[in-house]
């Protein structure tokens, strides 16, 4: 049985470690394929070093990452609800839904911060009245805000 060799990997590799991780492989694999194609390096005490400094890094950029969606959270419950006006016919039916698109220019427009509108979550709307879409600021912290549905 041959000794495996350790290495840090350079960039993600789907099923075997990300960016910076110390990883052990088959030396056949590791000369064969990954240190020519400069997807990882042999691990030295310098290496390892970088690795842990380039980690920490990575680490302090997501807690500051982080502590602004807390913020934008605290912002964005301080605001309450947002208010939608559509047309509506029979029933406060109303005409065509309301998009995570005209959610997200409301809140830019009331707090002036920019909010991906791919991680707003709606309920589905059809009738006026309020409704509790769910906006996911950053991974670990997710705002609830009150989407109030007008006629027009």
């Amino acid at each position: 049985m041959s000794k495996r060799v350790q290495l840090v990997l350079n960039k993600d590799i789907s099923k075997l470690g990300r960016l910076g991780d110390l990883v052990e492989v088959a030396p056949g694999y590791a000369r064969n394929y990954l240190i020519p194609q400069k997807l990882a390096v042999r691990a030295t005490p310098g290496i390892l070093k970088q690795a842990e400094r380039r980690k920490e890094q990575e680490r302090q950029r997501q807690a500051e990452l982080k502590a602004q969606a807390e913020t934008l959270k605290a912002n964005l419950e301080k605001v309450g609800s947002f208010t939608i006006a559509k047309q509506v016919g029979e029933g406060e039916a109303i005409f065509g839904t309301v998009t995570d698109r005209e959610v997200a220019a409301l809140i830019q427009g009331a707090i002036n911060q920019e909010v991906d509108r791919r991680g707003i979550t709606l309920p589905d709307i059809s009738k006026t009245g309020t409704y509790k879409a769910e906006v996911k600021l950053h991974p670990e912290v997710t705002a609830t805000v009150d989407i109030q549905v007008v006629a027009e």
